[in-house]
């Protein structure tokens, strides 16, 4: 199948493999959720047809599915194989889980036994001399680490360097972690490094050595594949903190860098955001140098000192220009990617400096107010699921059997951001806002709803904006959903109804994009749920609101009617003591997600733009309802 897309001619059919050609004619036909678009702009079509590299890593995917489509029997029985191993290969990652109760701080306490630890399983997979010669970038942070991880491994792939790529956490499968030149790990390969990583490290297991916890396996697996497949540059996300996380085995990376800081994990890290810069400026390594953002005066302090004490040279990095992109589209959305993207410029200059790539790549000379071509393909080609995302999913006409194209009926976009912090809540509602005003034929948000003429039809489109959250119950929803209301209302968003849901996935178990979705509701703990709408009541209306929270006879929880997203949304500050339809908690997620199905099906004048955050586990959780 072809899509035009952009001024791109797409061959898909290929799950996340974009595949560009020059512009013949455009196709009309639906985009669904499988398949990516190019980021928009009217320079990335001169960027995109530059980068060959790019285009040939496609080309193989591409050609490698192609083969696959016509495998024989006995050649199809050896994959069925291979699906079976990777779940037992997930069955024994689930072991691995941690029972550690959030707010034990035993693993930051200061003893650098588990560092030694990692350095153990390291020497058992002869890794600890091999490490060492790859090319590290390490970035630490609370928020922003993950993006500017994304966008350094596109700049450096797009100067026609091999990259290897480990951040964490994944969405869907595992094998997110790990990427070889911009892709997943294939699944094949990433079986055949783990049993050789799990094999070695279960037979020191029976002297005594215990088999590492959950991140621990996965960073040495992350290491061995990087070793094995002989990446130019390896971009390493820390996990949580810095100091005493696994990835600070590495003793000598070519350049380091600390994104946004903010309060997150106190539980772990500390109260104070002196605290937690002091655990994450832990990644530095002397004389080795680092970039930051600029920070709270509190954690720079504690940055500047951790570099002084080092001899760290430690650059501060103003937000990206827009300007210096020569109208190129970044390719994750926010104004807050411009901090990122700003931070991963100055990472990949000073990696390619100091690894004696610069001079090669660029003979001419670059100044170094400038951005080279290949640096805009990789920030306009940047990719993360689950960070400031936009899934427009298709509704069909089931009534429609006028041919195989069966007619849309009504619109439901769903917005996925994984913010789960008050800084990144808030970076989170000010993107949702412009996201949602970004149709310049919507009129001004009134009551939670908007009005606009559709495409010529001949009746009015109403848009409402709708909140589906959950976060974990170590964060503050006192605070976070406060946040997330006065940020959108700031901007003249506001939310006809919140939707409470319970996430899918289990914190004791590894599952993979393939495992069976959960459909059994029945006596499942909503306690969290409700607390979280009587949180959502009370900051939208100043006051606390009588809510029906008596349970049923038979455990379930039920849905509320379809026609509970049609009325106006509620008028802040009502009165005290009434029972408040603006709100409500739902028995489970992929109920949740047919329920809104179902409303825009039987209102084909509806069009329902839903923000998904609180957690990464539920927009993880909501992409794999949607991809099937």
């Amino acid at each position: 199948m072809f899509i035009y897309v952009n001024g791109f001619l797409l061959k898909c059919g290929v799950p996340r493999v974009p595949f560009f050609f020059d512009k013949t004619e455009p196709f009309n036909t639906v985009v669904t959720w499988g398949f990516y678009s190019l980021p928009s702009g009217p320079g990335n079509r001169a960027y995109f047809n530059k980068n060959l590299r790019y285009s040939s890593k496609s080309i193989e995917a591409v050609d490698k599915v192609s083969v696959d489509m016509g495998l024989k029997e006995e050649d199809k029985a050896a994959n069925s194989a291979l699906s079976s191993s990777y779940d037992d290969a997930m069955e024994a990652l689930s072991t691995l889980i941690s029972r550690r109760n959030r707010g034990d701080r035993s693993s930051t306490s200061g003893s650098r036994d588990k560092l030694e630890q990692v350095m153990t399983y390291l020497k058992i997979l002869d890794l600890e001399d091999k490490i060492k010669e790859l090319k590290v970038i390490h970035v630490a942070g609370t928020k922003g680490k993950g993006s500017t991880c994304v966008f350094c491994e596109a700049i450096l792939r797009n100067c026609g360097l091999r990259t290897g790529m480990f951040t964490s956490p994944h969405l869907i499968d595992v094998r997110e972690r790990f990427r070889i030149d911009g892709l997943d790990i294939s699944e094949e390969k990433f079986l055949q490094y783990f049993w050789e990583c799990w094999k070695l490290l279960k037979e020191k297991a029976v002297d005594g050595l215990t088999m590492p916890p959950l991140f621990q396996f996965l960073t040495v697996l992350a290491f061995k594949i990087f070793v094995c497949e002989k990446v130019d540059v390896a971009v390493i996300e820390v996990g949580l903190g810095g100091k005493l996380d696994s990835t600070n085995v590495i003793q000598k990376p070519v350049v380091c860098g600390i994104a946004s800081l903010g309060m997150d994990h106190m539980d772990i890290l500390g109260n104070t955001l002196a605290d937690i810069a002091f655990h994450k400026a832990g990644i530095f390594k002397p004389q080795i140098p680092a970039f930051t953002v600029p920070q709270l005066s509190e954690a720079m302090g504690i940055l500047q000192e951790t570099a002084k004490n080092l001899k760290v040279p430690l650059e501060v990095v103003a937000p990206l220009d827009l300007k210096k992109l020569d109208g190129v589209t970044l390719g994750l959305s926010g104004d807050h990617q411009l901090v990122n993207a700003g931070l991963a410029v100055s990472l990949s200059r000073c990696w390619l400096q100091r690894t004696g790539n610069w001079e090669k790549m660029f003979p001419n000379g670059s100044k170094e107010t400038e951005i080279p071509v290949a640096f805009c393909r990789g920030l306009a080609t940047a990719r993360l699921h689950g960070r400031a995302q936009v899934v427009h999913d298709v509704i069909l006409d089931p009534q429609d059997s006028s041919g195989s194209m069966k007619t849309p009926c009504g619109d439901l976009i769903f917005y996925l951001d994984g913010a789960h912090s008050p800084e990144s809540m808030e970076a989170c509602g000010r993107w949702f806002s412009t996201a949602v005003r970004g149709n310049k034929s919507l009129s001004p948000a009134v009551n939670g709803y908007r009005r606009h003429e559709e495409f010529g039809r001949d009746f009015n489109r109403v848009s409402k904006q709708i909140l589906l959250f959950n976060c974990m119950e170590v964060r503050d929803p006192q605070v976070l959903l406060p946040k997330l209301v006065t940020t959108c209302a700031s901007s003249g968003t506001h939310f006809s109804r919140a939707l409470f849901v319970p996430s899918m996935s289990t914190y004791n178990k590894v599952i993979s994009g393939a495992s069976a979705i959960p459909s059994d509701t029945r006596g499942k703990d909503l306690t969290w749920q409700f607390r979280l709408q009587k949180l959502w009541e009370r900051s939208i209306r100043g006051t606390d609101a009588v809510l029906d929270h008596t349970p049923k006879p038979d455990g379930i929880t039920d849905l509320p009617p379809h026609d509970f997203l049609c009325g106006d949304a509620p008028h802040y500050g009502g009165p005290p003591g009434t029972h408040v339809t603006s709100s409500a908690v739902m028995p489970s997620l992929p109920l949740t997600i047919n329920w809104l199905r179902d409303c825009v099906r039987r209102n084909p004048s509806l069009k329902l733009e839903v923000l998904v955050t609180g957690s990464l586990h539920l927009v993880g959780d909501v992409l794999r309802l949607l991809k099937r």
